[in-house]
């Protein structure tokens, strides 16, 4: 099972130290001792009542095959482990000593993903694989209504979907093109372009992201969607993946991932990260927002540089609650009433 998003990762098993490599990768090795006595009489119990075995066979197969297994294979790693303790999970007292050394470990290296973000490619050039559509009247009016705090829902609804439209449109302006030449009905010919025969599918996330796919739909004929739901820890104010439905056969696939807005860019990433899991190319992600953030788009660019990022608009900052200033608010509760 792929682990997105987490901060501590327990790695167990009875031979978890036997590989060296993997071993320079643990920050805390711990080995968990019980008493002999406790093995056998464990071990007894749960094949005379769950396997239906006789005592003397048990002890027989223990004494000939398990225990010195155990003292070849398994106990001498104890040397590496850096704490060792006794009882097993009845130990309470070394229990609590472990969970507050991951504590102090994580406040140590202030392993919080938004709160690195926001302090990262502060003052630097906005990156080149970023493309903004045009600033025209137009576009600036509907900004205008979707960011006033006092726009009713059917307004925001509206003038969302519109720019949704504008938005997708100019994202299919970097898909590649190569040229064609067609006939008229008048008999003459015309130079014009065509989509390659590759394979476009749209990704969602969830739930902000859901409202771009019926642009996208009247856009794109027969388009694939897939669906992420990535959600705040509200006790880390971390990124988890929750959710996941991606069609079959991705690989080779254009991706249009969308989100509604991107301050941090933190669950952007994670929604990258998943897609180059499941094999789709990195040049062939589009990452399109109604808003990002700079600090969003430094982000994602720094961290998956081939990954084209498109949007309407880019602001300036983030605050402390990581809603991006001036902003348009919480976008999924505007559009779907639940403010």
């Amino acid at each position: 099972k792929t682990v997105y998003g987490a901060n501590v990762i327990v790695f167990e098993g009875i031979l978890a130290f036997a590989n060296k490599e993997l071993l320079k990768l643990l920050d805390m090795k711990v080995f968990v001792d019980t008493d002999s006595d406790i093995r056998l009489v464990r071990r007894l119990q749960r094949d005379i009542m769950e396997r239906g075995r006789d005592v003397a066979g048990v002890i027989k197969q223990y004494n000939k095959f398990v225990k010195p297994a155990f003292e070849q294979y398994i106990e001498p790693t104890v040397q590496v482990a850096d704490i060792v303790v006794p009882r097993g999970g009845e130990n309470f007292v070394a229990l609590d000593l472990i969970v507050q050394h991951v504590h102090s470990q994580l406040e140590k290296r202030e392993i919080t993903v938004r709160a690195a973000l926001a302090s990262a490619h502060q003052g630097q050039p906005l990156p080149k694989t970023l493309s903004v559509l045009e600033s025209t009247p137009q576009v600036r009016g509907m900004h205008t209504i979707i960011r006033n705090k006092d726009t009713t829902r059917d307004e925001f609804i509206f003038y969302s979907k519109r720019l949704m439209r504008l938005l997708i449109e100019h994202a299919l302006s970097f898909l590649p093109l190569k040229t064609v030449t067609v006939e008229t009905p008048q008999g003459t010919t015309y130079e014009g372009k065509r989509f390659h025969r590759q394979r476009i599918t749209g990704v969602s996330i969830l739930r902000a992201g859901e409202t771009m796919e019926q642009a996208l739909t009247a856009v794109c004929k027969d388009i694939r969607l897939g669906k992420i739901l990535i959600q705040t820890n509200l006790d880390t104010g971390e990124p988890e993946l929750h959710y996941l439905r991606l069609p079959k056969e991705i690989s080779e696939d254009y991706v249009i991932l969308m989100d509604s807005t991107v301050s941090t860019g933190a669950a952007a990433m994670m929604a990258v990260r998943v897609l180059l899991d499941h094999d789709v190319q990195e040049d062939r992600i589009f990452l399109l927002s109604l808003l990002m953030a700079e600090m969003g788009v430094h982000s994602v660019a720094y961290a998956f540089p081939r990954v084209h990022i498109i949007t309407t608009a880019v602001d300036k900052r983030v605050n402390e609650e990581f809603h991006i200033i001036p902003g348009i608010g919480n976008f999924g509760d505007r559009y779907f009433g639940t403010d």
